[in-house]
């Protein structure tokens, strides 16, 4: 496994992040909040999944306040690691009646995942979504309460845009608080094509985010990059030529967010790096991202640990200059 640090964590962090934004989890939680049959079979399987990548050395858990955190609080509890697993979950995500970010609405998500995952203190926090109409003043403070009673260390963002990080950050400076540190937006091999799920979804992808990523490097600004494969594009699932297998297996999301005649030819460069490095297409994509100047923290999901394991193997790869160059299209030959 490889391993990075993120400033404020008190031991080394796992290069890959298991993400828990996957159907045994959802499976494991509807079933858990509505008395389902079958709750024990959801949960049996939340679990194996959970020890396997454990047991491979992942120590950082991508939750959610609607994803993940009861089967990833009920596996914590059974097996005696509270404390022992770095946490990452997410409020003030919007829902189809109002945005909700807002103090109250903070406070409420941060009590609601300390007791889902059965913990006192959330390694990571994020603000899942951003409302550009709240002031950012009553947000930093409400985070800052939260860190001052030790229920939250590292606050961060998802989705937030860079202007809206900086004046938050400033707010902080000017009024002696905790910034943020941490921020998960989009990033991987393939370009974001659109605000994929709605309600701002960012990235930092693209010709047109090229000035943000370098704010990101010069400011040190730890990247924990979601939907790093493109919502399976890049997972091994489908050849580069195969779009009706895609149109047919690929939901909504990342059809519209990844599917377009510039990702299939990156992946099908990255098949010919992967024939000749006798590896799954999957390392090529995240020895890439590991490559790259961002201090970026791959976040990884799937249903198999001979899956995962190929994910963290792809910490042991090294991609040249010109290799990485022409991945992204940013030449024509090797």
């Amino acid at each position: 496994m490889k391993y990075g640090s993120i400033p404020g964590l008190d031991r080394p962090v796992s290069r890959f992040i298991f993400g828990t934004a996957h159907p045994a989890f959802f499976s494991a939680t509807r079933s858990l909040h509505e008395g389902e049959d079958g709750f024990e079979e959801a949960l049996h399987k939340a679990f194996a999944l959970l020890d396997d990548v454990y047991a491979m050395g992942v120590n950082l858990l991508d939750c959610s306040a609607h994803y993940g955190e009861e089967p990833v609080g009920e596996w914590l509890a059974a097996r005696g690691l509270q404390g022992k697993v770095f946490l990452l979950t997410k409020g003030g995500h919007h829902n189809r009646w109002r945005k909700r970010v807002t103090p109250y609405d903070i406070l409420s998500d941060a009590h609601d995942s300390l007791a889902k995952l059965g913990v006192s203190t959330v390694d990571i926090y994020l603000l899942h979504r951003d409302d550009p109409t709240q002031p950012v003043g009553p947000i930093m403070e409400a985070l800052n309460e939260l860190k001052r009673q030790g229920k939250i260390n590292l606050l961060g963002v998802s989705n937030w845009t860079l202007p809206r990080l900086q004046e938050a950050n400033a707010y902080a400076r000017e009024h002696g608080l905790t910034p943020f540190t941490v921020s998960s937006p989009h990033y991987g091999l393939a370009e974001q094509l659109t605000d994929v799920w709605g309600g701002g979804c960012t990235t930092l992808t693209g010709k047109a985010a090229q000035q943000e990523r370098e704010w990101y490097i010069a400011n040190k600004m730890t990247v924990l990059a979601y939907s790093s494969l493109a919502r399976g594009l890049f997972s091994g699932r489908f050849r580069s030529g195969e779009t009706e297998k895609m149109r047919q297996v690929m939901d909504e999301f990342g059809l519209k967010g990844y599917v377009n005649d510039d990702n299939l030819k990156r992946l099908a460069r990255a098949e010919v790096i992967a024939g000749e490095m006798g590896v799954p297409v999957s390392e090529i994509a995240l020895a890439w991202m590991l490559g790259q100047p961002l201090d970026v923290f791959p976040i990884v999901s799937t249903s198999h640990a001979e899956l995962m394991r190929s994910n963290v193997h792809a910490g042991e790869l090294t991609l040249s200059d010109s290799d990485r160059a022409w991945l992204n299209l940013e030449r024509d030959k090797r």
